[in-house]
């Protein structure tokens, strides 16, 4: 039996515990993800979608409840152990690139590598060279991220967060913030990607679009699963014809 890439059971969060403005942002969440998996988590504003994928991130600690990453359970591990968890496991892109803007394309790239082992080597670098190539900004590598345009950035950011090939991408709103070109772009490029390397996405978006072009559905409403469910994706770019082509 395969064990799941994740797996949350009864999961609560609380902010101000015990002081009048005590919120419970999270109420009893359970959620499993397998490997490979390409899943969108949608909801209204304030349902608690950002801080549910802080937690599954280990960016921030769960009040309580389980949550077994890969088959271990992660709640309660002090910060070193969550660290180098993240590291191995997790890639993250977000709304805002976050990129390094006094470092080219390719040491943007590199920065996981970096971070990892405290020096980046030339089997590493060949390995961002080879995912810029993959996005299709292999041209870019010595470019800077203001030399980029905004959906170029997104590709880099991309590139770095699947560089050390994690089986998980966490994606929060990562077309949020382009236009509809680009937004399309960086999204076929991520079902490129993920069916290239089958690495499993969770991704954050208030766009129904792009949630109607994902396998799964998972709406959180007052911090509660409201719907999960499987579907066939819409648009050229499932699984299969992503897979035939990479991005131009």
């Amino acid at each position: 039996m395969t064990v799941p890439l994740l797996q949350l059971a009864d999961v609560r969060k609380r902010y101000n515990i015990g002081q009048p403005n005590e919120a419970e942002v999270l109420r009893g969440v359970s959620l499993t993800l397998q490997p490979g998996e390409f899943a969108a988590l949608i909801g209204p504003s304030g349902s608690g979608k950002s801080t549910l994928l802080n937690i599954i991130g280990l960016l921030e600690p769960l009040t309580t409840g389980s949550y077994q990453l890969q088959g271990d359970e992660v709640a309660g591990l002090d910060d070193a152990a969550l660290t180098l968890r993240r590291r191995t496991t997790l890639g993250f892109v977000f709304q805002f690139h976050h990129l390094l803007p006094a470092f080219t394309a390719l040491e943007n790239v590199t920065l996981p590598a970096l971070m990892r082992e405290g020096a980046v080597s030339a089997a590493e670098t060949d390995r961002a060279l080879a995912m810029l190539q993959a996005v299709g900004l292999a041209q870019a590598a010595a470019k800077r991220p203001g030399q980029l345009s905004g959906g170029m950035q997104q590709r880099v950011a991309i590139a770095r967060a699947l560089v050390l090939q994690p089986p998980l991408v966490l994606a929060d709103e990562p077309t949020g913030n382009l236009d509809t070109a680009s937004s399309d772009e960086v999204f076929k490029l991520m079902r490129h990607m993920h069916a290239t390397l089958n690495t499993a996405f969770l991704i954050v978006t208030h766009d129904p679009r792009l949630a109607a072009r994902c396998d799964r559905v998972i709406e959180l409403v007052d911090g509660r699963i409201q719907r999960d469910e499987r579907q066939v994706p819409t648009g050229a770019d499932n699984r299969a014809s992503a897979a035939a082509t990479p991005p131009p």
